[in-house]
């Protein structure tokens, strides 16, 4: 007969069992989770598990495979792996450094194409009957080839252009996004990355390896005027070509002035003509009149302050608006001056977008992959970023750019066999006064823009001098 002690042990080991059971289960389900995710993870992010520097997984790749070629969009060879004699190979550039950072280089780390497209030049898809047949004779397998949408001849003429000067140029398909020439001065050789590599760390003040372009922070200047004139359209629609201002050189707040460039008197001016003559003290005064908080929305639609959900490694370009901004500072930011920094890149994008219609392309680089047979194996297709402004006023911010092309400061791009739109910039910086970038920015041709440039070159003085007469050699270029 049970008693009223054995009956409660019972019990007690019962509910054990059962706490026992749920804990074990528990695990289980979590074990099964852990397991379902990072398979799929494994398989989702495939490329950026292998890419990763501490995965073995390359090596053993790399030892098998040899790492493919990059090629420009119409066949010339950009980097490629030579063998010698005694079966040592070596990464070659044959443009050395004309294609420096955008195509970068794969040894002592990795940057550019070489970077982004790593985990396709490194496997292999040959065909089963070219893999026997070097299997056979003990030779490596040749790695996927990347092809790219540079045009040689572009980054050729922006190169020689920009010269001398440090800066950054970057020429995109508004339409697409496709990079066709991306330069950034000063320049390296790839080819000779190991025997400088080691200076290059010593020396904390060196910027040869800075894509300028892409990572390079510069305070706009006047093409900033972008920004702020589609802030005034998207607060007064309807009323912006009412707009009147009477500029004597310079505007005050307290102790705070700014002043046109050069101190020139504009005397009255509309909102195409302040534009047109990129009046600073006219923009400061329109800056003045923005709701702050709407501002920052439309800097936040125009991607500010935050990452940018492209291939490139990329910085951050910043504008601080809010509601505590003091009008002076309001002032400095309505004109591209102060703290605002953005990348050529940036600006880039923002021109693409109002070329098209207002819709921003996603800009890329690679455009396609092909095993050695010839055989496509991964194809990039355009992709949209999204609506950064609506239709209508990307068509007045063309409008706008045109006129500075007809009777502004960009009019060296003025009567020639294509037509042009842009905004020039004379960005100041550092302490001495009279120090500034020159910038460009603009597409052409106007009415049905197929090809846009963006240029900075740094310290060289006004765009209009400067910036102008080397979008210019591209466009020729383009277009010849």
């Amino acid at each position: 007969m049970k008693t009223k002690k054995n009956k409660s042990v019972n019990k007690k080991v019962k509910m054990k069992n059962r706490e026992i059971m749920l804990i074990t289960w528990a695990f289980t389900l979590l074990f099964l989770a852990m397991t379902g995710y990072i398979t799929h993870y494994s398989v989702t992010h495939r490329q950026e598990l292998i890419n990763n520097s501490y995965n073995g997984r390359q090596k053993a790749l790399l030892a098998q495979n040899r790492r493919g070629r990059i090629f420009s969009f119409d066949g010339d060879i950009l980097a490629q792996t030579v063998v010698d004699e005694e079966g040592n190979e070596k990464r070659e550039y044959p443009y050395q450094n004309l294609f420096s950072h955008v195509v970068g280089y794969a040894t002592n780390g990795r940057m550019g194409v070489e970077s982004q497209a790593n985990y396709y030049l490194i496997n292999s898809n040959a065909p089963l009957s070219q893999k026997a047949s070097l299997d056979v004779s003990g030779e490596k397998y040749p790695g996927d080839d990347v092809y790219t949408t540079l045009n040689v001849n572009l980054q050729q003429v922006a190169s020689t252009a920009l010269g001398v000067y440090q800066g950054a140029i970057i020429v995109t398909e508004p339409n697409t996004g496709k990079v066709l020439a991306m330069v950034s001065k000063p320049d390296f050789n790839p080819e000779e990355i190991s025997k400088i590599w080691d200076d290059l760390i010593a020396d904390d003040k060196s910027s040869i390896l800075l894509n300028r372009v892409t990572q390079g922070l510069y305070p706009p200047g006047s093409t900033f005027k972008i920004v702020t004139a589609l802030e005034y359209i998207k607060e007064h629609p309807d009323t912006y070509q009412n707009y009147s201002y009477n500029c004597t050189g310079t505007i005050t707040r307290g102790e705070d002035r700014i002043q046109c460039y050069h101190g020139t008197v504009h005397g009255n001016v509309g909102f195409n003509k302040s534009f047109a003559k990129s009046c600073n003290t006219s923009f400061a005064n329109i800056g003045l009149s923005f709701d702050k908080s709407n501002f920052a929305n439309t800097l936040q639609s125009l991607l500010f302050n935050q990452e940018l959900a492209v291939a490139f490694n990329t910085s951050i370009s910043r504008v601080d608006v809010s509601e505590e901004t003091s009008e002076a500072d309001m002032m400095q930011v309505s004109i591209g001056q102060g703290t605002t920094a953005i990348t050529p890149l940036l600006l880039n994008m923002i021109t693409c977008a109002i070329a098209n219609e207002g819709t921003l392309m996603k800009p890329y680089v690679v455009d396609y992959v092909q095993n050695s047979a010839g055989n496509k194996i991964k194809t990039f297709n355009p992709s949209s970023y999204g609506k950064i402004m609506e239709r209508q006023e990307a068509e007045i911010l063309k409008e706008l750019m045109t006129n500075v092309v007809e009777e502004g400061t960009a009019s060296r791009l003025k009567d020639l066999p294509y037509t042009a739109a842009g905004k020039t910039g004379s960005a100041e910086y550092g302490t001495i006064k009279g120090d500034s970038h020159a910038w460009f920015t603009g597409f052409a041709p106007a009415e049905d823009p197929q090809v846009c440039v963006t240029i900075i070159i740094e310290g060289a003085g006004a765009g209009g001098d400067y910036a102008v007469p080397i979008a210019k050699r591209i466009f020729d270029a383009y277009f010849q």
